[in-house]
């Protein structure tokens, strides 16, 4: 006899939202439901597993230890399930609308926008999104699948994703020419605690801690032109990409530190796609156009 499930995926649906919006009101307003109609899907599901998911303390809903771990298995599966609709999308479709692409900051864009411009004319219409990522912020777009085809530094490639290796970027250590530390011959990385280190924002929800930080005394940016426009001034050192810092060196604007055995960070780039299996036509394309422009590279 065939298995018949006894729950819905409508059902798990609503447990994460009771969960992940803290509360059943809080789940009603954000599902658009009544909240005696999520108070009846939770005690059927619960009833038709025989396992207690929820308790209600106050006014809020918390797992069971049961709970976490059926939750942690449900998410798996309609993450799935919204990959097989949007597979069916893209396959009823046969070209998607948007393209999402994600970039570390630290690749050197000009390339991706070689490709882009070959891509421009077989588009067939397609948008085009460009996201900023930096360190665990890249990690997080590829776990959670918001963009199509994401550049990342290999190691921001989370467990079971593989990359296609692109190209490499060297960061390097500089100040203005006025800055004390230019004047040191010689330096070594317990010299730059002491002074205000430039470091460019995570983009994750919830970023760590991670990182070349030397300095207790940080300015935090958006990206590496503002870290530029401050190293310039004279206020505090960065780790810079080559290809950001190589006209400001030649006209004297900074200087590269000299710290023996660190005075450069090598970061090695490459092209993931979190989503391969319902990978569009264009993204496809767009890709195989940016592999073949580092391939012109090598």
């Amino acid at each position: 006899m065939p298995y018949r499930p006894k729950s819905t995926m409508e059902q798990w649906r609503i447990l994460q939202a009771v969960v992940d919006a803290g509360g059943y009101a809080q789940a009603a307003d954000l599902l658009n439901k009544s909240q005696s109609s999520l108070n009846h899907a939770v005690a059927k599901l619960q009833s038709q597993l025989g396992v207690e998911l929820l308790e209600v303390k106050g006014r809020k809903a918390f797992l069971t230890e049961a709970g976490e771990v059926m939750l942690r298995r449900s998410r798996f599966l309609t993450q799935q399930i919204e990959d097989l609709e949007l597979l069916a999308s893209n396959l009823n479709m046969g070209w998607e609308p948007e393209i999402r692409i994600a970039v570390e900051l630290v690749y050197p864009k000009q390339i991706l926008y070689r490709a882009l411009a070959k891509f421009h004319p077989l588009s067939r219409g397609s948008r085009i999104q460009i996201i900023d990522t930096v360190i665990t912020g890249s990690t997080e777009v590829i776990l959670e699948h918001k963009a199509d085809l994401v550049i990342a530094g290999t190691s921001s490639i989370p467990r079971g994703f593989m990359g296609e290796p692109l190209t490499v970027t060297q960061m390097f250590p500089v100040v203005g020419p006025q800055h004390p530390l230019a004047l040191e011959p010689q330096l070594d990385l317990n010299d730059l605690s002491q002074h205000l280190q430039i470091v460019i924002r995570d983009t994750a929800a919830k970023p760590k801690d991670i990182g070349w930080l030397k300095a207790e005394q940080r300015w935090t940016v958006n990206n590496f032109f503002e870290a530029l426009d401050i190293v310039r001034s004279g206020l505090g050192f960065c780790w810079l990409p080559d290809f950001i810092i190589q006209q400001a060196l030649d006209a004297g604007q900074i200087v590269r530190l000299n710290i023996p055995l660190s005075s450069a960070r090598v970061v090695p780039l490459s092209l993931v796609s979190p989503k391969e299996e319902t990978l569009g036509p264009g993204s496809k394309q767009l890709r195989e156009l940016l592999l073949a422009e580092h391939q012109q590279q090598e």
